[in-house]
């Protein structure tokens, strides 16, 4: 193996190595097989290109075409021509891929599932990568440089990472210091018995020129073990946040966020696939009620909610009673068992509210005021099983209505509106309230406006601007999803008077055949919660289709100004429809299990199957580079033949009798190539002069070709034949001299389909017909003679 391919295969293995680093972020981690095959094609392109060889901007070149290809036939076969090449509709693909990708990295958590776009940029990415390191390691043989693309890729997955990452950080540094020593034992074996032949051992073996080797593996060594002692010490990644509080040292990992649950609630509704989060098991008699509530967000800046920095305290075994609640209310407690997937990294536990006792192992912490349990040092909810004792509150209508004043102080804190809100916002709550005769009776009225009267559309497409202006441009507009919905009524309620937070988690999930219930990505919800006394924190329903509206709210008393939500709306017509209710022959509960036949059937996105199997894409690669190589295969045999003729790999014959004779061969074969027939009855000196009468060769490079012939004379006929330098540079002028004065066909021909390329089937021929000649004379021997018995 040469010192170069040598060199090639360092740079894929420090590559696939940094990349190693990418592991825990996706599973399955069936992406880096793919990643390894594609990137074993690009080397092995570029150790042909090198080998033929090609100029080195045509070596990379030649990499990324056969890369591109290769993407091509794996993640966009179906749109490009024959299944390989690239057209408009495959980069659109391929584009779209990509941002569909872009997306799921800021949907998931860690690790992310193996989608088609997150694949896509791995698998791309990798290649990218690959294609750099080997560029600058190994055709511009400047390894040094080649660390920053490598560390690149390291940085992108220990920023991601959430978790200790030595390993990855030793499997990274190892192979950019393998590449290091590769390109160092490369440049060594150029300076040849200058360094080797000084250090023989007394045994005659030449142990001088390994000996820097190895004294550079002990350095790296070293050097590595040195760089991994203070990686204990270091936690998580580059975006990990850190410092005191809640929360700290743990990162949102692409989960429903405290701090920003207005992009990811609405890319986890907005998914494909509604992959389940958890799966629970209760006792609670109905779960229509069963709302898992992560955190609540308390501090309203006029832009948007998010949690107070609050004291935490270790997990107690019994919590205390939630504030407010007065004994007098009816409460049931509930037991409920939640096991959470092992993708789903959230660092806030998951609960129904209010809770009594929670059963969990790992390291967790307890917010006393919103009664939340945050996960310490890095832990997180993937793939734990645990449960919680809870409370089923019963407020009655007459219990709300009837509420004392709050305390002055949870007052002042929990209503507190920043001079930044839009005024329409407090007209807007004080028209829809108008004529309600307690906080109560207001909280449902606004409850009502949006869910029913109001006209509102549930929309997790629509796309809401920043700044104060947001909660007034979605009350103009009356469009939006749960977060606008449960933001714009807390900010609503706090202008009135009434204490209200934001909470974020689950709405009720699917209940299933076995007993359990399913929460999907799809149920995330936000809830406003509003304080009454006596009865604390209470949940309100106003986003419209989601979730279920509490009973406390629907007045059950003949006359009662309090209008019912299950009943149609007084502005809803009587009369019938123009067109079938999809409703009417599919329940709510059917809906949420996805059991009903959908209305748009060509919409319904069909699951990927994750690309062709790994054989498949075998074949087709091979079959790909052999489709792309046969008609090159012509070209690549020339220059090959050509640079072995003239010793350009350093495998010239030492003897110049040999030497001189190929460096004739390549001269005739050439001038055959441009349509000049060797003749063999001539001379080599009146050979020589037609190839310069044909050839139209100026007088500079007939001497070079006149030389050459003196050359082959001399190793013919005379006894004893001088040594000739330079005939290599000698071909290399007469082929540059026949390329200059003929015309484009003739360069074209001579260059992808050149006349002596008949001298391998000629010695194809010879081999077949000198092995068949071997098989007939053995066949006699092998016979039996005749007349002999056994």
């Amino acid at each position: 193996m040469s010192g170069r391919t040598r060199l090639a295969l360092c740079a894929a293995a420090a590559t696939l190595m940094a990349a190693c680093a990418l592991l825990p972020l996706v599973s399955p981690m069936t992406w880096l097989l793919q990643a390894t095959l594609l990137l074993a094609a690009q080397t092995g392109v570029g150790v042909a290109a090198r080998r033929v060889p090609l100029a080195r901007t045509l070596t990379v070149a030649a990499q990324a075409l056969v890369t591109l290809l290769l993407l091509t036939l794996v993640f966009a076969h179906g749109q490009a021509v024959a299944g390989l090449l690239p057209g408009p509709d495959a980069f659109r693909r391929l584009a779209g891929l990509l941002q569909l990708g872009a997306q799921d990295v800021g949907r998931y958590a860690i690790p992310a599932p193996l989608s088609d776009g997150i694949r896509l940029m791995l698998v791309g990415g990798v290649l990218l990568i690959g294609l750099i390191v080997d560029t600058l390691a190994v055709t511009f043989r400047s390894a040094a440089p080649a660390g920053l693309p490598l560390l690149a890729l390291y940085s992108v997955a220990a920023g991601l990472s959430d978790g200790d990452d030595w390993l990855s950080f030793l499997f990274a540094a190892g192979g950019y210091l393998m590449l290091l020593l590769a390109e160092g034992r490369d440049r060594l074996s150029q300076w040849g018995r200058v360094f080797a032949g000084a250090a023989r051992g007394a045994g005659g073996e030449a142990g001088g020129a390994i000996a820097p080797v190895r004294t550079g593996r002990r350095i790296g060594a070293v050097a590595l073990a040195v760089a991994l002692l203070p990686l204990p010490a270091m936690r998580g990644g580059l975006l990990n946040n850190t410092g005191d509080g809640i929360g700290s040292g743990s990162g949102n990992g692409g989960t429903i966020s405290a701090v920003n649950p207005l992009v990811s609630l609405r890319d986890s509704l907005n998914v494909d696939e509604d992959r389940t989060v958890m799966s629970l098991r209760t006792n609670a008699g109905d779960v229509s009620d069963l709302y898992l509530r992560i955190v609540s967000l308390d501090d309203f800046d006029g832009t948007t909610w998010k949690p107070s920095q609050r004291h935490i305290v270790g997990v107690p075994d019994r919590f205390p009673a939630p504030a407010g609640l007065d004994p007098k209310v009816g409460r049931t407690e509930i037991t409920t068992s939640i096991a959470a997937a092992d993708w789903y990294a959230q660092d806030w536990l998951p609960m129904p509210y209010p809770p009594s006792e929670v059963r969990i192992k790992g390291s967790w912490r307890y917010e006393p005021v919103g009664m939340t349990l945050v996960g310490d040092h890095g832990q997180n909810t993937r793939g734990l099983t645990y449960q919680v004792r809870s409370l089923q509150v019963r407020p009655t209508a007459e219990q709300l209505a009837t509420a004392p004043a709050p305390a002055p102080a949870l007052r002042r804190e929990y209503t507190k509106v920043p001079l930044s809100l839009p005024g329409i916002v407090a007209v807007t709550a004080r028209a829809v309230t108008e004529g309600a005769a307690n906080p109560y009776e207001k909280a449902v009225k606004l409850q009502d406006w949006f869910a029913v009267d109001g006209g509102f559309q549930y929309d997790t497409q629509v796309q809401v601007g920043s700044g104060a202006e947001g909660i007034a441009r979605f009350l103009k507009d009356r469009r939006g999803f749960c977060v606008h919905f449960s933001f714009a009524m807390a900010a609503m309620a706090r202008t009135l008077g009434i204490p209200a937070r934001v909470a974020v988690g689950f709405a009720p999930g699917s209940p299933q055949g076995d007993g359990t219930v399913a929460v999907g990505l799809k149920d995330a919800h936000a809830w406003p919660e509003l304080y009454f006394e006596g009865v604390g924190w209470t949940r309100f329903e106003p986003t419209p289709t989601r979730g279920s509206t509490p009973s406390y709210t629907r007045s059950d008393a003949p006359g009662s100004t309090l209008p019912d939500p299950a009943l149609p709306s007084q502005s809803s017509s009587a009369g019938p429809s123009a067109a079938p209710s999809a409703s009417q022959s599919c329940t709510a509960v059917q809906r949420k299990m996805q059991e009903c036949a959908s209305p748009s059937p060509q919409v319904v996105a069909v699951p990927g199957g994750g690309g062709p199997p790994w054989y498949e894409l075998l074949a087709w690669v091979l079959g790909g580079a052999a489709v792309l190589a046969l008609p090159l295969s012509p070209m690549l045999w020339r220059r090959r033949a050509r640079a072995v003729r003239l010793g350009a790999h350093g495998r010239g014959a030492a003897d110049s009798v040999v030497r001189t004779l190929a460096a004739w061969q390549e001269l005739t074969d050439t001038a055959w190539d441009f349509g000049i027939l060797p003749d063999e009855s001539q001379t080599p000196r009146g050979a020589a002069a037609r190839i310069v009468r044909l050839g139209r060769l100026d007088p500079v490079t007939e001497a070079s070709a006149h030389r050459l012939a003196d050359a082959v004379e001399q190793v013919l006929y005379a006894p004893h034949p001088r040594p000739t330098a330079g005939l290599a540079e000698d071909v290399r002028r007469v082929v540059a001299g026949l390329r200059s004065t003929a015309g484009r066909g003739t360069r074209l021909r001579a260059t992808f389909a050149p006349r002596s390329i008949v001298r391998l089937v000629w010695g194809l021929w010879a081999w077949w017909s000198a092995l068949t000649s071997r098989v007939s004379a053995a066949r006699p021997a092998l016979r039996r003679p005749s007349g002999q018995r056994s």
